[in-house]
């Protein structure tokens, strides 16, 4: 089997909580943002990074990118090693590894500048770089704009007369740039209409066939993770609690907070009945996360066992994992 295009090793994230006085400040905690995640994208796939707001799936993509410092683990990109890169201050590496690993954020109306034209928008990109010479500027300025079904006027135009639907598709145009082998899309479509959200995501998914890219996609919409991903890792309160291939976890959940996620999916059919899992009370605070399994206190299954003893991500079926002490009950 090939080496896989990224690999996720133990990764860590805590941010320090500081309480501000006139003239000191003193740390009184720690958020676990993320506290020990692994996985790996292979080649030309798609894995999607699922969870409730709050979990940790966009801090995790930040750290994978190195647009926030990690507090442990490593990452791998290509078989190179993304944090010792930019630690070493090696520039063109850091440019390398910047062209080939791209971001698609959530909001297209924050991530686009208004007092830019889309032109300069995306020509900013070259600029950087400089792996394009200034007199091909504009053609690949529309080449990627043809990419994603826009015209090539509306490089002269400002992200304020753009539609929603139409920033996203700018946004995914600024990433496709630099030519990318890797791109994040950190709920790309949440924030569209659900024709504009089909639109986006039949997008992508052309994308990747003609040019192979790898994704790294982060929502918690799990309509549209269905159509788009290879593989579904689930994320509770900073940790991966199942992580499967998309159709076995659909239809085979081995952990608890899965089958809640799962079952809170609309089905566009008034006839059939579905069994609907409402979990109890709110995510525990991650500056103080509980003891033994994070999932217990809103666990029906929870025993004395997940109180004390934290669950290991194991192999309970072919290729499917699991963080929970009981996943043999749902095999």
């Amino acid at each position: 089997m090939a080496e896989p295009l990224l690999e996720v090793h133990s990764l860590v994230k805590h941010f320090d909580v500081v309480e501000r006085g006139i003239v000191t400040r003193k740390k009184t905690g720690v958020v676990h943002a993320v506290d020990g995640v692994d996985f790996h994208i292979n080649h030309g796939e798609t894995l999607a990074l699922v969870g409730e707001s709050g979990c940790g799936k966009t801090t995790a993509a930040k750290v994978v990118l190195y647009l926030e410092d990690p507090t442990g683990g490593q990452v791998k990109f290509d078989g190179v090693d993304v944090f010792q890169t930019f630690r070493t201050g090696d520039k063109a590496a850091q440019l390398k590894f910047r062209r080939s690993m791209q971001m698609v954020f959530q909001n297209p109306y924050g991530s686009l500048d208004p007092r830019m034209t889309i032109y300069d928008i995306i020509s900013e990109a070259f600029l950087i770089h400089k792996h394009i010479p200034k007199e091909k500027w504009k053609d690949r300025v529309y080449d990627v704009l043809k990419m994603v079904n826009l015209e090539e006027y509306h490089a002269e135009r400002y992200p304020h007369e753009f539609s929603g639907g139409q920033r996203q598709r700018i946004s995914i145009a600024r990433a496709l740039a630099v030519d990318p082998s890797f791109i994040i899309c950190d709920e790309p479509v949440s924030s569209l209409d659900v024709s504009i959200r089909a639109q986006i995501l039949n997008l992508l998914a052309d994308l990747q066939k003609e040019k192979g890219i790898s994704y790294l996609y982060i929502s918690h919409d799990l309509s549209s993770v269905r159509q788009i991903s290879h593989r579904v890792a689930v994320m509770y309160l900073g940790q991966i609690v199942e992580h499967a291939d998309t159709d076995d976890l659909f239809t085979k959940k081995l952990h608890p907070y899965t089958q809640a996620l799962v079952a809170a999916v609309p089905i566009p059919d008034v006839d059939k009945k579905t069994l609907r899992i409402i979990l109890p009370g709110e995510v525990p605070s991650p500056i103080n996360p509980p003891a033994g399994c994070r999932f217990h206190p809103r666990c029906p299954y929870a025993t004395e066992l997940c109180r004390q003893k934290e669950p290991k991500l194991e192999e309970y079926l072919k290729g499917h994992f699991a963080a929970c002490h009981y996943a043999t009950k749902f095999t």
